[in-house]
């Protein structure tokens, strides 16, 4: 059987297995809406993407290393600013591809200097961007699908659902956008989490394309090591970013020790057990060599106790790992109420006397609605219903 071929029934076997688990979640079906056809972004294609379409559009292969400059070093706004491209390039470019596909809705600003956007997109709906202020540098949480279907039960950014998938350009643009931002003070976005609403393996090509036109050398040029991608545990995906060999840091959003607590809290865990997201974890560190971060979120009474500090340490203690403690954001839509400060030590207190690496992640944009999902909750009520 071909790769093309395998590649193929993977998807559909992906997708199978999703919407069962969506159709259990939610046995109302709403009808559904006519898609509105979308205008493809400029910043969807990689360089040898671009250089074959201007190519078969009759330009010079040479110009789409120039149009790649005026996108990511330069970071214009407007075709008409990229000076030394023929205007019948920038005709043709300005025809077939959005330069500009998100508008901000909102910004909100923390004392802590964290920075929330709510972008519109071309079709209306809305999406969160979050830039991070750390010692090391500037940080940018970016958003890979509009809503999720997922269905976390702790997270906000799956009401409502599923809407679509991004187009590779639009979370291209989010950091380009932030970039922008940041250019007026002479700073610059060193690291990406790819942790915002949605699941990023759901919406995987688009996701990769993301990663390669981040990475390049002619993009932004950021680093495969400052780069992290997060997933709630689609193990196929698992298996098949394993197999791109990337440099690029890898996260599995864990939050419980055992089956039966994770499949409450997290209803994919029902379409791919937990056994079965430890084995492709384990076969990513085998493969790649790297470490993988668990993302374990500490919810009072739900997961946070010291004799699930050491279930959990007992899981996973074989795996070549690092575990990422995240105090819960409170969401009101959410029942769920954050762990005391004291019962965060004594949960990384266990943790590190069983021999597991462990950090608390700092809290940053606590006066805000930082929460994944929350910020387009408040304001697009709509959307999340």
């Amino acid at each position: 059987m071909s790769l093309d071929k395998q590649h193929e029934q993977m998807k559909d076997q992906i997708e199978g297995r999703i919407q069962d688990l969506v159709q259990e979640a939610a046995p109302v079906r709403r009808e559904k809406k006519e898609k509105p056809q979308l205008k493809e972004s400029i910043y969807s294609l990689r360089l040898d993407e671009l250089q074959d379409w201007i190519v078969a559009n009759g330009e010079k292969k040479f110009r789409a290393a120039q149009v790649f400059e005026w996108l990511y070093v330069k970071r214009v706004k407007t075709y008409d600013e990229m000076t030394n491209i023929p205007k019948s390039l920038r005709d043709k470019l300005n025809e077939n591809f959005l330069l500009t596909t998100l508008s901000t809705i909102v910004k909100q600003e923390s004392v802590d200097g964290t920075i929330k956007f709510l972008f519109q997109l071309q079709d209306g709906y809305s999406i969160e961007t979050v830039l991070m202020r750390h010692d090391y540098g500037n940080s940018i949480c970016v958003t890979t699908q509009v809503g999720c279907r997922i269905g976390c039960t702790f997270c906000a950014s799956t009401l409502g659902g599923l809407k679509r998938h991004l187009l590779a350009g639009e979370i291209v643009e989010q950091v380009v956008k932030v970039q922008q931002i940041l250019d007026e003070t002479e700073e610059r976005v060193s690291s990406i989490v790819i942790m915002g609403i949605g699941e990023p393996f759901d919406n995987y090509d688009a996701m990769m394309n993301f990663l390669k036109i981040m990475n390049h050398d002619k993009g932004l040029n950021i680093g495969a090591r400052h780069i992290t991608v997060s997933t709630s545990g689609i193990v196929p995906k698992i298996y098949q970013f394993a197999d791109e060999e990337l440099q690029i840091n890898f996260a599995v959003s864990l939050h419980a020790p055992n089956q039966e607590a994770r499949q409450k809290l997290m209803p994919i865990a029902r379409a791919y057990k937990l056994e079965e997201l430890l084995e492709a974890v384990r076969y990513y560190t085998k493969k790649t060599g790297r470490r993988v971060t668990f993302e374990y979120g500490l919810m009072s009474g739900q997961n946070d106790s010291v004799e699930v500090a050491e279930e959990l340490s007992a899981l996973i203690k074989n795996i070549k790992c690092h575990v990422n403690l995240i105090p819960i954001n409170y969401v009101p839509e959410r029942d769920y109420v954050r762990t005391s400060r004291s019962k965060i030590f004594e949960f990384e207190k266990t943790l590190k006397k069983n021999g597991i690496n462990v950090t608390i992640r700092r809290e940053q944009g606590a006066d805000i609605a930082a929460a994944c999902g929350q910020l387009r909750a408040q304001e697009r009520s709509e959307e999340t219903k």
